[in-house]
């Protein structure tokens, strides 16, 4: 386990900032990059180091497809190796289908999706040389209903493609002993959203109250196990059941 390496997009904080800081208690080096983040990636760098692991925080944007490759070399060649691809980048924004422009409508699948497809391909070699390795993306806890989304449809279709390229990468990747895996989140309280917004969500979950970042982590931590080294191209959702 000393000698693991993750990289997590979108890992200064957040749901990413959670899954580095429970793999630095496990003694991992943990690799991640940020856009904008400056400050939260320092002391995200800062708490894996307190917890036990090695951090390397780079400023990358992964919709850049040259950036993303050149962000897979600077790891491997750093610390010689990527045992797990998280990614964990992705930009969201709430606009009706008329009013979205050309630019936003391209941002969403720039960001949401496009990267996977980059880092996958500069992860696989290495992660197939090893005969090991894991990949996990996130997607959203309704994506595979195919559902009507008049005010986020761009990133809702970005984040249904997630889980067809999850699929697609895990048949091509399981034969070199890699697995790949879909996270889908339902409300989780990470941050990003006004604690009232997602209150006003609670009576819409069936669980009755809103997900942690903790309850995210512990689904990662399980598909980066030994123990789910047969699960491949699954998609766990954390949604209380909302979404389903």
């Amino acid at each position: 386990m000393n000698q693991r390496v993750a990289l997590i997009t979108g890992g200064a904080k957040g749901i990413g900032r959670g899954i580095a800081l429970d793999l630095a208690a496990r003694h991992w080096k943990i690799a991640f990059c940020y856009r904008t983040s400056e400050t939260e990636a320092q002391k995200t760098a800062r708490a894996i180091t307190e917890r036990g692991g090695q951090a390397l925080a780079v400023r990358c944007d992964v919709s850049d497809p040259a950036a993303a490759k050149a962000l897979v070399s600077q790891v491997e060649k750093e610390w010689g190796r990527i045992d797990a691809l998280i990614n964990g980048a992705g930009p969201y924004h709430r606009i009706n289908l008329f009013d979205e422009t050309v630019e936003g409508w391209n941002k969403m699948f720039d960001g949401n999706l496009h990267p996977i497809f980059y880092l996958a391909q500069a992860v696989a070699p290495g992660m197939k040389a090893r005969k090991a390795g894991r990949i996990i993306s996130f997607s959203m806890a309704n994506a595979d209903q195919m559902i009507s989304q008049t005010d986020v449809t761009a990133h809702y279709i970005a984040k249904a493609g997630v889980l067809i390229l999850t699929r697609t990468l895990a048949k091509l990747l399981a034969p070199h002993g890699i697995t790949v895996n879909a996270v889908s989140p339902g409300f989780i309280d990470s941050g990003s959203a006004p604690p009232e917004e997602l209150a006003g969500m609670t009576k819409r979950i069936p669980a009755g109250y809103i997900g942690t970042v903790d309850d995210t982590v512990a689904a990662v931590r399980y598909l980066l196990s030994d123990e789910a080294r047969y699960v491949n191209g699954a998609n766990i959702q954390i949604s209380g059941a909302w979404g389903i």
